[in-house]
């Protein structure tokens, strides 16, 4: 019984390291396009940020940005 369990488990193992690599090599991520008729370019909030990390220095707080905030800013013609 015990053999017979190593060579299940034993199997099981091969089996599954052969799926993983049969699997094809990822592609890299291309951007999204933006549209073309946006009115407006998102950009990072700096104003916001420095405000935010000016009170927090002040109270002694460590501030870490996981999504910083973004504002809203007119498009250009350059950005068309």
């Amino acid at each position: 019984m015990n053999v017979k369990l190593r060579l299940v488990v034993l199997s099981l193992s091969v089996a599954g390291l052969a799926a993983c690599a049969s699997m094809p090599a990822q592609q890299t991520a291309q951007a999204p396009q933006r549209a073309s008729n946006a009115s407006n370019v998102m950009d990072i909030d700096q104003e916001y940020v420095a405000y935010v990390e000016r009170v927090a220095r002040r109270r002694g707080i460590d501030v870490t940005w996981v999504h910083q905030p973004r504002a809203q800013l007119p498009r250009t013609a350059a950005d068309e």
